[in-house]
């Protein structure tokens, strides 16, 4: 009796269960009302966030990376390593130079090596010295102008006398005369007349060098043009410096 009595339930299961297996094998058509109403019904609305929660980020094409980024940053860190290394180089030579800068400069004053440079006038009474420039290696050791000729009031006297890296100088010099002509030579006292010349030396270690620069006339004041008689005679002596011990000393000229 039971058994008929469960078997009469699931029959009736079946049953009720086989118009929604039609249905969904078998949709209904487009102009069925049922399905034209469930259309036109309005989507539900998206659940409401709760007060006071943070609004979700919005994701902006800005916040992506774009591709090339880090391409550029690779090219952009190689270009400052570059630059780095170039500047330490640069370094490196400024170090190198002002290091063979110290060492040739205290070279040469431990070494002893001087020189003694004077000026000596030998001139005649038709030029007066107005002007006198001295370099040593290009750079100027002494200058002195005086229009009313007093530079040559002392015949001779001292232009540098001081310690010089061991090795070739070369001392140039430049002399302005005011020409003081009388008589037949009258004309000269308009005329200026320069006189520039240059005398190489080699500065030896323990020795001092002696430079005797004259400016004297040469020629004769008949057969000699007037703007070729002044000259400059370079005389040169070494000796042992004092300060580096004793010895025998040599000239040259």
């Amino acid at each position: 009796m039971n058994g008929t009595r469960l078997a009469g339930g699931v029959v009736a299961a079946l049953v009720a269960l086989s118009p929604i297996a039609s249905r969904a094998d078998n949709p209904p058509p487009a102009d069925d009302p049922g399905v034209a109403a469930a259309a036109a019904a309005p989507a539900a609305p998206p659940p409401t966030q709760p007060l006071g929660a943070p609004a979700p980020a919005a994701v902006t094409a800005s916040a992506v990376p774009a591709p090339s980024s880090g391409a550029s940053y690779t090219v952009r860190l190689h270009d400052l390593e570059r630059r780095v290394n170039e500047l330490k180089e640069q370094i490196f030579r400024s170090k190198a130079r002002l290091n063979l800068l110290k060492e040739t400069v205290l070279h040469g004053v431990i070494a002893g090596s001087r020189a003694l440079i004077t000026h000596r006038n030998e001139m005649g009474s038709t030029y007066t010295l107005i002007k006198l420039v001295y370099a040593l290696d290009g750079a100027e050791i002494f200058a002195k102008s005086d229009e009313n000729g007093h530079i040559a009031d002392t015949q001779e006297f001292e232009i540098f006398n001081g310690n010089i890296v061991p090795g070739n100088h070369t001392l140039s010099v430049l002399m302005v005369y005011q020409g003081n002509g009388y008589g037949v030579f009258s004309y000269l006292k308009g005329y200026k007349f320069n006189v520039k010349d240059s005398h190489t030396f080699a500065a030896a270690e323990g020795k001092q060098t002696q430079l005797k620069v004259v400016g004297y006339e040469k020629g004769n004041p008949i057969t000699t043009d007037p703007k070729d008689r002044p000259a400059v005679d370079f005389r040169e002596n070494i000796v042992v410096d004092k300060n580096a011990g004793g010895g025998a000393a040599e000239s040259k000229k």
